[in-house]
């Protein structure tokens, strides 16, 4: 069993992998600025060149950052590469939000995160074509969270729901409109957003938004990093069946339907 990460190297490991996720989006940029081909993979879902690219310069620097920590990364599972896991383990999802990197809306990310004891202790979401340099959200529990982007580095936190209402976050690409409105009935919404990718549990731990349901299937290295972060910054991710956090490690790595929101 791995020991115990010391609590004051936590700030620096973070560093370390928010600089991985800035390198694997500029060569995912490198790619987005090119006429780049799309392929299906087994699951019908879709993968270009720079998923693999990036996968290919995050795996490496986490093994040479971890020493021996395995590294559950969605393309090398996708070609039936699967680590065995234990206590600690990364999952990485080298592009997140592929429908938005081929629509160009520029709402993907990179997503590293860090799971200890099936939950996730640090991760970073790195948006690289959100603004002129990228915004980029990381948090580690018990040591805060904070965005860097435009306008600088912040510390981010959860919001108290505002007396207007709810502002709540869906999926742009995988939404179930009359599954969502079911949840919302008796709800009060200010108002309702799509956004893509992992974006939206940033959005909740940013304290720009109180809530993003998930009524659909979602993979581990989907949600783990923003779920890092909005832990982070006071919020959870908790299992939509029994109200549980949500743990990571699962057999297969899926999850059940899940709802993200501040703890205010």
């Amino acid at each position: 069993m791995p020991t115990a990460i010391p609590p004051e190297s936590v700030p620096a490991l973070l560093d370390a992998v928010a600089q991985i996720t800035r390198d694997a989006g500029r060569v995912i940029m490198e790619v987005y600025a090119t006429d780049f081909a799309v392929r299906g993979k087994d699951d019908a879902s879709p993968v270009t060149e720079a998923d693999e690219r990036a996968e290919r310069l995050i795996v490496p620097a986490l093994a040479a950052l971890t020493p021996g920590v395995p590294i559950v990364a969605e393309e090398a599972v996708a070609a039936g590469r699967v680590p065995a896991v234990d206590r600690r383990f990364w999952l990485v999802d080298p592009l997140d939000g592929t429908k938005e990197f081929v629509g160009r809306n520029g709402e993907f990310t990179v997503n590293v995160a860090l799971i200890d004891d099936g939950a996730p202790l640090l991760g970073v979401v790195f948006a690289p074509a959100l603004g002129t340099r990228g915004r980029l959200f990381a948090g580690a529990v018990g040591h805060g969270a904070w965005v860097d982007d435009d306008a600088g580095r912040r510390d981010i936190r959860c919001r108290r729901v505002p007396a207007e209402g709810l502002t709540v976050v869906a999926s742009r690409s995988h939404g179930d409109a009359a599954a969502l409105d079911a949840f919302l009935a008796g709800r009060k919404v200010a108002s309702l957003a799509n956004a893509g990718s992992s974006l939206k549990l940033c959005l909740v731990a940013a304290g720009e938004a109180d809530l993003y349901p998930r009524l659909g299937r979602t993979m581990e290295w989907d949600i783990a990093a923003g779920h890092a972060v909005l832990r982070a910054a006071g919020g959870e991710v908790t299992r939509l069946d029994d109200g549980a956090p949500m743990r990571y490690g699962k057999p297969g790595f899926d999850n059940p339907h899940f709802v993200a929101a501040g703890r205010g």
